[in-house]
C-alpha cells in the first residue's frame, strides 16, 4: 500500500515534511530500482520557480548519484517538458521538482518512466518499499558513482517542440498570459509571440516566493479583470508547473478544462483524430460536459480524479484526449501527460479555425451549477467509514434524486475533504453542500475553509 506517495508524487513543506534527507533517500531508492539492468544509467531533473527548488534538487541529485545513476539537470521547466524530453533523448526516467498548485512553503517530487509515462502505482510500492529498505541499497564506489551535468539547452527543444504542434500562425490574436510566476513564465508567452500573437504576459517574474500566489490557473480573477480591460480575444492561465490550462474568454468568462476538452474534441472528430469517438473524463466532470458531447456524437467516459488513471483509461483502450476540469488535459498525440502549453496551442488553432469568438465555443456546454467546498481535516485517514459523514451524504443524494449528483473524496495531495455537488436547483444544491460540509468539519475538521 503506498503511503509516501500520493495522487502526484510526493509531496510536503520543506524542511518540515519534505525534508532533504528524504530527498536524498528517496533519490537512491529510484536510482536502485530503475538501475536493475547492467549499463549506464541517466536520469532527467526539472523543477519549477519555488526557492526550495534547488535545495530539493541538489539533495534527490546526490541520492541519484549514490545509485550510480548519472543526473542531467535541465532547470526550471515545465512539467510536461520533462516528460517529452525523457522520452526523446532516451533517458531512464524524468524527475520534476514541484508542487503544482500548491503554495510555496511546498514542494514536491514526481517521476516519469522512460516513455513520459507518471508511474504506476505498483512501481511507487516497489521504491517505497526500497526506501524503507535504505540500508540494503548497495552503495557503487570509485568510477561507478553517478555524475551531475546541466544541460539547459534541451529547454529550447521542448520549447519549439511545442511551437510546432500549432502547423499554423497565430496572427491577428490579442492574448493575456498569465503564468502564476512559475514554470511557463519564459516559456507561453515566448511561444505565442514566435507564433505571431500579439501577448500581454502577466505574472511571469518569480522570484521564489510568488508561485500560485493569488495568480495562475487556482487564482484566475485578474486574468479575468486583464482581458476586459485590454479587449483581449482570451487569456490563458497555467499553473506552477504548467500542466494545467484554462482560458478567459472575451466576455471575461472561464473555460475550464471539460470546455477546453469539448471544443478540442469537435475539431479532431472533424479531422479523423478522436480515437472512437471518446474523451475521457473524470468524475469531476460537469454534467453538461457529457450531454455537450453527446449532442455531437461523442461519447465520454469517466475515471477517478488525478490525470494519471485518465491517461491509464486513456492507454488501454487507444483513446486520444482526456482530462480534468482542473485543466490538466492531455492531447496522447502530442505528449504522454497533460500540458498546458499544448493545451494552450491547440485551444488557440481550434479557435482560429472556427472563425468564432471563444464565447460562442463555450456557449457548446451549459454548465449545470457546481459547488465545492474544501473542508481541512487533521486526517484524512477512514474518513469514508464515519457513519454521521456517510449518513449527510446519502440524505443529499435522496434529496437531489436523479436531478444532480454528489462526490465527496479526499484530496490527494493536501489535507483536505473536497465535498462537491451538482444540480438544475443552485439554492437546493447550496443548502445540501453546505450540511454536508458542516458535518465533516464537525467530525474531522481542524479550521473552517
Amino acid at each position: 500500500m503506498v503511503t509516501l506517495f500520493g495522487t502526484d508524487g510526493v509531496r510536503g513543506v520543506v524542511n518540515a515534511t519534505l525534508l532533504p534527507e528524504l530527498a536524498f533517500q528517496l533519490g537512491r531508492a529510484a536510482g536502485a530500482y530503475f538501475s536493475g539492468e547492467a549499463g549506464v544509467h541517466r536520469f532527467l531533473v526539472g523543477r519549477d520557480t519555488r526557492i526550495s527548488g534547488t535545495l530539493i534538487e541538489a539533495a534527490l541529485a546526490s541520492g541519484l548519484c549514490a545509485s550510480g545513476i548519472d543526473v542531467d539537470i535541465v532547470g526550471v521547466i515545465p512539467t510536461p517538458g520533462v516528460a517529452y524530453l525523457t522520452r526523446v533523448k532516451g533517458y531512464d526516467a524524468g524527475v520534476v521538482i514541484s508542487a503544482s498548485h500548491n503554495p510555496f512553503p511546498d514542494n514536491g517530487i514526481k517521476f516519469f518512466d522512460s516513455h513520459g509515462f507518471k508511474l504506476p502505482d505498483a512501481t511507487e510500492e516497489k521504491i517505497e518499499e526500497l526506501l524503507r529498505h535504505s540500508d540494503e541499497i548497495p552503495r557503487p564506489t570509485g568510477e561507478k558513482v553517478g555524475v551531475i551535468r546541466h544541460v539547459h539547452d534541451l529547454a529550447d527543444i521542448y520549447r519549439n517542440y511545442v511551437k510546432s504542434t500549432a502547423g499554423t500562425t497565430l496572427s491577428g490574436f490579442r492574448i493575456i498570459t498569465d503564468s502564476a510566476n512559475g514554470a511557463a513564465s519564459d516559456y507561453l508567452p515566448q511561444i505565442l509571440e514566435e507564433l505571431g500573437a500579439e501577448v500581454i504576459a502577466t505574472h511571469r517574474e518569480p522570484n521564489g516566493v510568488n508561485i500560485n500566489n493569488n495568480c495562475g490557473s487556482t487564482h484566475i480573477e485578474s486574468l479575468q479583470e486583464r482581458v476586459l480591460a485590454e479587449g483581449a480575444d482570451c487569456g490563458i492561465a497555467n499553473d506552477g508547473d504548467a500542466d494545467r490550462c484554462l482560458f478567459v474568454d472575451e466576455r471575461g468568462q472561464v473555460l475550464d478544462g471539460d470546455h477546453l476538452m469539448l471544443i478540442n474534441s469537435l475539431r479532431m472528430k472533424k479531422e479523423g483524430r478522436l480515437n472512437h469517438d471518446m474523451v475521457v473524463g473524470t468524475v469531476m466532470s460537469n454534467l453538461g460536459f457529457g450531454k455537450a458531447l453527446k449532442e455531437h456524437g461523442i461519447n465520454t467516459v469517466s475515471t477517478k480524479v488525478g490525470d494519471r488513471y485518465v491517461l491509464e483509461e486513456m492507454r488501454k483502450n487507444g483513446y486520444s484526449i482526456g482530462g480534468e476540469q482542473s485543466g490538466h488535459i492531455i492531447f496522447l498525440d502530442y505528449n504522454s501527460t497533460g500540458d498546458g502549453l499544448i493545451t494552450a496551442v491547440q485551444t488557440l488553432v481550434t479557435l482560429k479555425e472556427s472563425g468564432k469568438k471563444l464565447s460562442e465555443l463555450r456557449d457548446l456546454m451549459t454548465t449545470y451549477p457546481q459547488i465545492l467546498k474544501n473542508v481541512k481535516v487533521y486526517s484524512k485517514i477512514g474518513w469514508e467509514d464515519n457513519e454521521l459523514i456517510q449518513a449527510a451524504i446519502e440524505a443529499g443524494k435522496q434529496e437531489l434524486g436523479s436531478e444532480g449528483r454528489i462526490l465527496v473524496r479526499a484530496s490527494g495531495t493536501e489535507p483536505l475533504i473536497r465535498v462537491m455537488g451538482e444540480a438544475s436547483s443552485l439554492d437546493m444544491l447550496e443548502r445540501i453542500i453546505n450540511d454536508i460540509a458542516s458535518v465533516v468539519q464537525q467530525e474531522l475538521g481542524i479550521e473552517n475553509e
